[in-house]
């Protein structure tokens, strides 16, 4: 029973990521054109998401399981929301992408807790899911400070 709530768990969390890959891909050539500086972690996030994708769909084969590789519609619904909200803007695309960002990484830096809080999970994936906890941190920080420096220089 353990082995299929980890599962469970580890497929929630490959959706997360997925959903996250998938936010990070949509982002607009134009803002990169306005904040250059930005580009740099955003490839970086992108990359380190997909380590983590395939660090989770590995655990997931080994547990015998069958890694659910697409996206949440939780995580769809959150991109329509986006794309309608964006076309509204009165402030500028790229502050809204930013608040996005930082949005999405909080969501699922809490889902990362909540996973490692579920005791669901066996030693080696909440060692992983812990590593990947951490850079999800680290990114969330990152942009966070990113967005807050660049409400203060409009």
């Amino acid at each position: 029973m353990k082995t299929e709530q980890t599962v469970s768990v580890l497929n929630d969390l490959l959706q997360i990521t997925n959903d996250r890959i998938e936010g990070f891909e949509k982002v607009e050539g134009k803002i990169w054109e306005m904040y250059p500086d930005i580009k740099d972690e955003y490839d970086r996030m992108i990359s380190q998401s997909k380590i983590m994708k395939n660090q989770l769909i590995n655990l997931i084969i080994e547990k015998n399981g069958i890694p659910n590789d697409s996206t949440s519609v939780a995580g769809a619904l959150h991109r329509i929301w986006i794309d309608v909200k964006n076309s509204f803007t009165v402030g500028t695309i790229e502050e809204s992408t930013l608040e996005n960002v930082v949005f999405g990484e909080k969501a699922a830096i809490e889902a990362y807790e909540k996973a490692l809080e579920s005791d669901d999970l066996c030693e080696k994936s909440r060692k992983i899911v812990s590593e990947q906890l951490h850079s999800l941190r680290e990114s969330y920080h990152q942009f966070k400070k990113i967005e807050e420096y660049k409400k203060k220089e409009n």
